[in-house]
């Protein structure tokens, strides 16, 4: 990526208070700056390649040195953004002081530069920045060292060395935790949630090690606390137990609410345990519960710009799956309609795993309402850039779904042509999903038109599904889009939202059951 590419991202991405911040600082200088210049043309054109950009900057400036403006708008930007920052975040605000302190010690400024480590180290301990508390507390001994520990006894040096001794365990413990969390998401990443007994199994060696850390540790620390639960609840997920991650993922809500003084900016990890509250709640069919967890996510303010059109996206998503999953379609048209503007717009301002997201969603909505054309370029969107999506095990699914639409409209030619394709990637993982395998001998001919044949297909079909339905595994791919209520809806010549509406009927009834 070049360095105006890079410039321009960097200014769409701005907030209010950072578009403020920088204006501020502009209006020292009193000359229209080329690099003012060029950031009113990168505002006022979001739109606009960079070559447009460039061109119309250089009819402005034809003598200008472009390298050097970009280049000093670019820093220029991101010490605004900085400066900032120190102001609204603890982790800005206290490595700001370390520097400051660094500063005082090099003008022999001591007592001044020692009683600002002392306010950092008890502000680091108050936010449990180990880092931050680390750094002060090494550059404190180093100081002292220096100095030849002035007034200094050896009890009280020590209690510092002490001090610094058990802040090293709390990283170290932190790191361990971290690395664990980070392997499991890996793993959930590019191999997806467990479609097996032995793919479930070859997760035992991070349980078994996140089990033997928990137990030495003191979780009355809010990261180790945190880390804990978001490995629980993760793991829960990917095995297809969302009972149980649904209730590790409150009790990680709890410890958030009661330590908001924590929360990082923006607040990731906050954002990560509501949507796995959520789609915990979407596994188990509680739609009702979602709501307040939903009020939840709409209330955090954060003006950065990705961490904003990331949290749209996941708000928009748990509003639409009430009414996707029970197949009302109608609904499902008319909230995608409000989030034109604040998401759809913005689509590729997404990552590419919520851009995936999205365009599987709005293509099974589409797909529901019979709309084929529509849902067929939507899924498009990632199917013609499948090498920057094929990783995503989100992408196997997005593949079946295509299936699906051109089924509907009827090239049985490029069917068996993408099954084909699927079915030698499928060759490299260690599992294919029982639907995945019904669904390519399913859409490879037409639905029987002769009654009898029809009614000995579904027969045989719905027995299939008995088996798939009950294998805990195949849930993980059904909780997506319910493959079976869709043949089932062909087979029986019924919509497919009284399908799926008759199966959430089903489901809510077991529920009231049990």
């Amino acid at each position: 990526m070049s360095k105006l590419q890079s410039l321009v991202l960097l200014t769409h991405s701005l907030s209010l208070a950072e578009k403020k911040a920088f204006r501020i600082r502009s209006l020292r200088n009193k000359s229209k700056s080329d690099y003012i210049l060029l950031y009113d043309i990168i505002e006022k054109n979001r739109e606009q390649p960079t070559a447009v950009l460039l061109s119309e900057f250089l009819k402005a400036r034809p003598g200008a040195s472009v390298e050097t403006t970009v280049k000093y708008l670019y820093e220029l930007l991101l010490d605004s953004m900085l400066e900032l920052k120190k102001e609204q975040d603890s982790f800005y605000f206290l490595f700001n002081k370390i520097l400051k302190a660094k500063i005082l010690y090099e003008k022999s400024l001591f007592d001044e530069c020692f009683e600002l480590l002392k306010d950092i180290i008890e502000q680091a301990e108050k936010y449990e920045n180990y880092y931050a508390l680390l750094l002060a507390e090494r550059l404190e001994l180093d100081y002292l060292l220096a100095l030849n520990f002035p007034n200094l006894s050896e009890k009280t040096l020590l209690k510092k060395q002490f001090r610094l001794n058990e802040a090293l365990k709390y990283v170290r413990k932190i790191n361990e935790q971290s690395s664990l969390f980070e392997n499991l998401k890996h793993r959930i990443v590019y191999k997806g949630h467990a479609r097996s007994q032995k793919q479930k199994d070859e997760l035992n060696d991070l349980v078994f090690s996140e089990i033997s850390i928990v137990a030495s540790q003191n979780l009355d620390n809010f990261e180790i606390s945190k880390l804990h639960q978001l490995f629980q609840s993760n793991y829960l997920i990917s095995v297809g137990d969302y009972k149980s991650a649904l209730n590790s993922y409150i009790e990680l809500n709890n410890l958030f609410e009661a330590n908001k003084h924590l929360w990082s900016n923006p607040p990731i990890y906050y954002l990560h345990t509501l949507e796995g509250v959520l789609e915990s709640l979407r596994g188990i069919h509680n739609y009702e519960g979602m709501s307040y967890f939903i009020t939840q996510l709409k209330a955090i303010d954060i003006q950065s710009a990705t961490f904003r059109i990331n949290l749209t996206c996941i708000t928009f998503l748990y509003e639409l799956f009430p009414f996707l999953d029970r197949g009302d379609y109608a609904s499902s048209i008319k909230l995608m309609a409000n989030y034109n503007d604040t998401l759809y717009d913005k689509l590729f301002t997404l990552n590419r795993a919520r851009q995936a997201e999205l365009c599987l969603y709005t293509s099974l909505v589409y797909f529901g309402n019979s709309e084929y054309q529509k849902a067929h370029k939507f899924l498009n969107q990632i199917i013609l850039r499948g090498k920057n999506y094929y990783y995503l095990p989100l992408y196997r699914t997005i593949r079946l779904v295509n299936l699906m639409i051109l089924f509907k409209l009827g090239d049985f030619d490029l069917i068996k042509y993408e099954i084909r394709s699927m079915k030698r990637d499928l060759m490299d993982t260690a599992k294919d999903y029982k639907i995945e395998s019904f669904l390519f001998k399913f859409l490879s001919k037409p639905i029987p038109t002769v009654l009898k044949k029809r009614e000995h297909l579904l027969e045989k079909t719905l027995k299939e599904f008995d088996e798939i339905n009950q294998d805990v595994f195949e849930k993980q791919i059904l909780r997506i889009f319910d493959f079976t209520a869709w043949v089932e809806s062909l087979l029986r010549k019924t919509p497919l939202s009284e399908m799926l509406q008759l199966r959430m009927n089903a489901y809510t009834n077991q529920g009231n059951q049990g």
